[in-house]
């Protein structure tokens, strides 16, 4: 299966409202939980996937959007800064942060300039394909 398989396996199953959905396909097979309410914390597996929380209402302006479902990071490490802060002025392709997604640490770029309004997850939240990460100034 690849990745645009299991991104309608997902939507699927936010449509239907299914908590647990388990395909197989010969000898590959995926497995996808929904974990719903509020988690403390939800660690990513490699066969396991799960959405965020609501997403709240995004403010006007442009927005990076969560290119997949992961563990959205504010820095390459727990001990060092994070990639950006609130304020701070971006160019396009500066490393807003990283989403974690099946073991693999995929850094989310910024697509154009500008000026850092609003970061709307926590460090270590689970994002969903799509989900506004980043808010510009508009």
């Amino acid at each position: 299966m690849d990745i645009n398989q299991i991104k309608q396996l997902i939507d699927l199953m936010e449509e239907r409202s299914l908590a647990d959905l388990e395909v197989q396909d010969g000898e590959k097979r995926v497995a996808i939980k929904r974990h719903l309410g509020n988690t403390a914390s939800v660690a990513p597996v490699a066969t396991t996937l799960a959405p965020a929380a609501p997403i709240p209402a995004t403010p006007k302006g442009a927005t990076e959007d969560s290119p997949m479902v992961g563990v959205f990071y504010v820095a390459p490490s727990p001990n060092d800064p994070p990639f950006v802060k609130v304020g701070q002025q971006v160019q396009a392709g500066d490393t807003l942060g990283i989403v974690e997604a099946m073991k693999i640490m995929n850094p989310l770029e910024a697509t154009q300039n500008g000026i850092i309004a609003e970061i709307l997850v926590k460090n270590g939240d689970v994002v969903q394909f799509g989900q506004p990460i980043v808010r510009y100034q508009a």
